[in-house]
């Protein structure tokens, strides 16, 4: 693909959902190694976290390398968050596992699956599940 026809993508938002945490960071690598890709390259980009995947949103949890090559997952993180990136972590998952509300990363905030459409929206979106 040539350099214009990817750029002429870049106001598609992206939206990543994540059921997965650090059980498998592999998995956990690759759907943030596509969040990053997409923030970076300029588009709106959001990661709903469910189920073991909101405990990554508590500040400090993302720790380790997945595998021998692979960028660490505070690496991923903190890129995520400089371009731009958003979490919406589940409030029922989140509730549910009784994790603390304060302790929540600067770039992620609570909410369910009616604050994600509003977010995604009219326009379109490329959306990934892991």
């Amino acid at each position: 693909m040539n350099e214009n026809s990817s750029n002429s993508h870049n106001s598609n938002k992206a939206v990543i959902s994540l059921t997965t945490g650090l059980e498998d960071p592999e998995k956990v690598t690759v759907a943030f190694l596509v969040a990053v890709g997409a923030a970076e390259e300029g588009r709106p980009t959001l990661m709903f976290l469910t189920k073991e995947a909101v405990r990554l949103a508590v500040d400090g949890i993302m720790q380790g390398v997945a595998c021998e090559g692979c960028p660490s997952l505070p690496d991923l993180a903190k890129r995520f968050d400089a371009a731009g990136g958003r979490l919406l972590v589940c409030s029922i998952c989140f509730d549910a596992k009784r994790l603390d509300h304060g302790a929540l990363v600067s770039n992620a905030e609570i909410g369910g699956t009616i604050p994600m459409w509003r977010w995604i929206g009219d326009g379109c979106a490329t959306t990934f599940s892991y």
